[in-house]
């Protein structure tokens, strides 16, 4: 039985990109079931999967797992062929620590940069906060690119959950045309040209609704 995910607007749902990522880009098979968000009945249709309110939520089997972390976790330890951890320990380390930043972090970029697939060219105001939300995101860029990346272009060489979890980012700074240095470009590039963040990226352009709350910059 495939696992099913359930997710909400691909266009605007940075969490649910996460965890669809992974799936795709593994090569994990899974079914969708995509709830619109904002609406007068979302919290019904998430209610019916989980009482957690939230999307994204992965079923398997009997089991449901909600948070985006817990369930990459759990698709890590499901799928160990698939190595969504780096195997050396102290990469994998590191990468627990990014990760777990990105999941409790970044608050002022969450706020004044949402993720919006079909906006493109939208200016924001750089306040000192965001721009060292943004600093450290490119830092930790370049410190993987230093001492673990590859030949393969991921944060860890092979793609792991770390790429899933930074997926948003690179969306948000493409929406809002952040300037990144030479030196930080190869990550956003590599994610752009994967066949899962393209088809992410192409269903979200059909999407119809709009969330106004979300389109910042205007």
């Amino acid at each position: 039985m495939k696992p099913k995910l359930v997710f909400g607007n691909k266009n605007y749902s940075s969490w649910s990109l996460r965890t669809w990522l992974l799936l795709r880009e593994s090569g994990i098979e899974f079914e969708e079931h995509r709830i619109a968000l904002d609406t007068d009945t979302t919290k019904s249709e998430i209610a019916a999967f989980t009482g957690g309110g939230t999307v994204p939520v992965l079923q398997i089997g009997e089991l449901t797992v909600w948070d985006t972390l817990a369930i990459a976790e759990t698709v890590a330890e499901r799928w160990p062929e698939k190595r969504l951890w780096p195997a050396d320990a102290d990469a994998r380390a590191y990468a627990r620590s990014i990760c777990a930043e990105m999941h409790s972090g970044f608050h002022d970029l969450r706020k004044a940069m949402p993720m919006n697939c079909r906006a493109m060219g939208r200016t924001i105001t750089l306040t000192d906060a965001l721009s060292g939300d943004i600093d450290r995101i490119i830092a930790i860029w370049l410190a993987c690119q230093r001492q673990f990346s590859g030949d393969n272009g991921w944060l860890f060489n092979n793609f792991s959950i770390a790429d899933a979890m930074f997926a948003p980012v690179v969306l948000r700074f493409r929406t809002y045309g952040i300037k990144l240095p030479e030196s930080a470009g190869y990550y956003p590039q590599r994610l752009l040209q994967s066949e899962a963040m393209q088809a992410w990226l192409s269903a979200a352009e059909t999407e119809t609704e709009v969330i106004e709350r979300e389109e910042k910059g205007r």
